[in-house]
């Protein structure tokens, strides 16, 4: 098996690069290189002049490097694409992909601290240079907050009990680790669905620490005028929130509101959405990576303006 699929392997991975539409000679941003599945596809497609500049925050993710010439790996959060770009002399670019999901070397190192399945630190940090972890989250964060985190994030149903308990418990003992904090919560795990709930509550804890829905509105908000009109943008989503904040901005080119209109009453925004639905993983896909069930490809095109 070749390392990027060891490292992950790509949800879509054909409709995400064909979403793209490839020309070429064009110049194209992969910000979620991960593993390079979706990368090394894309290189397939460029020509002799082509140009692909990936990113990633991971430091793991640098020991999946392309040797080739056309290709350049920025270490850095997405959030930072516009100056990045910049500072390689790129101004405009013809297609952008987001692939928002965790890669499965991330879930399946168990020292990340992002998986249910093994006892670890509860770290959970994308960039291990942030200050900011699970372990600080949990013992530092107010009930109120805790409660917003769990309710939001995780869509935990009983989000408030569950807040009050965690900060009942670390007055007596901080909670360090993956089985302390399943011992902390075992009580308010609905019997049967202790999969499913601890996921949940491990899914706004990764949220939070990496503040990965303000990075997420950051990097749409830049794709704007980084994309030639014609340009596509590209982006797989896991979760409900993400998903609202891609449906909303590539339909409208704003997050909540209505889309802004001109004085004629003409509709101002930057995209046209190429595909009304979000697309899914096939059925032959679903069987074969179960991580694609919940991933939602959206697909948008830069509106040329008059």
């Amino acid at each position: 098996m070749a390392k990027e699929e060891i490292y992950h392997v790509p949800v879509m991975l054909q409709e995400c690069v064909d979403a793209l539409d490839v020309k070429p000679d064009g110049v194209y941003v992969d910000v979620t290189f991960g593993g390079g599945g979706h990368s090394r596809e894309i290189m397939k497609r460029l020509g002799a002049h082509g140009r692909l500049v990936a990113f990633d925050q991971d430091p793991d993710a640098l020991n999946n490097l392309i040797e080739d010439d056309r290709f350049l790996l920025i270490h850095q959060n997405f959030k930072f694409i516009k100056n990045n770009l910049r500072l390689q002399g790129v101004r405009q670019v013809d297609g952008i992909l987001a692939d928002l999901g965790v890669s499965s070397h991330q879930f399946d190192d168990a020292e990340r601290g992002f998986s249910t399945r093994f006892d670890a630190d509860l770290d959970m940090r994308m960039d291990q240079v942030s200050d900011l972890d699970a372990r600080k989250v949990l013992n530092s964060y107010s009930e109120e907050d805790l409660h917003r985190i769990f309710g939001m994030y995780g869509e935990v149903q009983n989000a408030r009990s569950l807040a009050k308990t965690i900060v009942t418990a670390r007055l007596t003992k901080t909670i360090e680790t993956v089985t302390g904090l399943k011992e902390v919560i075992k009580k308010l795990v609905p019997k049967g669905k202790e999969h499913k709930y601890h996921a949940q509550v491990f899914q706004a804890l990764r949220i939070e620490v990496n503040k990965e829905l303000d990075a997420l509105q950051e990097f749409l908000t830049q794709t704007v005028p980084l994309l030639k009109p014609g340009g596509r943008l590209v982006v797989m989503s896991y979760h409900s929130l993400e998903d609202r904040l891609v449906k909303n901005f590539m339909a409208k080119g704003k997050f909540r509101g209505d889309v802004e209109k001109d004085f004629f009453g003409n509709e101002i925004k930057p995209f046209r959405v190429v595909s009304r639905k979000a697309m899914t993983a096939r059925t032959e896909e679903l069987e074969l990576n179960n991580r694609s069930r919940s991933a939602k490809l959206r697909i948008a095109e830069k509106i040329e303006q008059s």
